[in-house]
């Protein structure tokens, strides 16, 4: 496979490899399911997702398969496996609605389906947690995404934020590289972690004053074009691909 494809595509692909297997290490996968995205080099209306049947940590550069915006496969590795439908209803549907974003991640994980489910939604409780608070839409559940009409409804609620908690399901998150993506994803899933702590413990809550919130909230404003002010998640993105790739470099093949 390795010939067929481009070197900025193998690029790509070797980023998202590696981004499914740090998802893995850091406890956000589940079991087979869930998918992160990428767009391919070259082609905006094709993206790069996980064979339905693996797990996050089996996940390498040329098992990936390139499908389009509506599932459609471009490009199929030899394995016995198709893609999951929902992984192209629902990230199909946030790389068309938004053409900043170049990567999609979805995940079920404990603490985030947790907070999926509380009404109050995510709490500014934390520093973490108000890096999103306000930069956050929520999603009603509707059953498993199968049906394109969901779509629309998705992609309105998902806005032009960079984060979504979807009801009674799990977080999506989005972003402008693969980096980005899986720092607002650790974020997302660390500041759910501490709420699901903090509720718990069972003591009354001490919120940060207004002051704090909003000087916070300022300090990852937003530029003229509504994005974030820089690109987060760089250096660290780089030291954990550093240290995944002397612990296990097979993400790369």
């Amino acid at each position: 496979m390795r010939s067929a494809i481009s070197d900025a595509e193998w690029a790509a692909r070797v980023e998202l490899a590696a981004c499914y297997r740090l998802v893995a290490r850091f406890g956000m996968d589940d079991l087979i399911y869930n998918h992160i995205t990428a767009r391919a080099p070259g082609d905006d209306h094709h993206l790069l997702i996980n064979a339905y049947g693996l797990r996050y940590s089996e996940i390498t550069a040329s098992n990936l398969y390139k499908i389009d915006l509506d599932g459609n496969i471009v490009t199929k590795p030899d394995l016995p496996y198709g893609i999951n439908h929902a992984g192209y209803v629902i990230h199909g549907a946030v790389h068309s609605a938004r053409p900043d974003v170049r990567c999609v991640i979805h995940t079920h994980t404990r603490a985030g389906v947790a907070v999926s489910a509380m009404q109050c939604g995510l709490l500014p409780i934390s520093q973490t947690s108000l890096r999103f608070t306000k930069r956050i839409g929520y999603h009603d559940f509707e059953g498993p995404v199968f049906t394109l009409d969901e779509r629309a409804r998705l992609v309105e609620n998902l806005g032009e934020n960079d984060a979504l908690i979807l009801r009674n399901h799990g977080l999506l998150v989005c972003g402008r590289t693969v980096g980005e993506t899986f720092h607002l994803i650790q974020r997302l899933e660390v500041a759910c972690q501490v709420q699901v702590d903090v509720m718990a413990a069972g003591q009354d809550i001490h919120y940060p004053s207004k002051a704090a919130q909003e000087s916070t909230e300022a300090m990852l404003g937003r530029d003229a074009d509504g994005l974030p002010v820089s690109v987060g998640g760089k250096m660290e993105w780089e030291a954990l691909v550093r240290e995944l790739h002397r612990d296990d470099p097979t993400y790369s093949a």
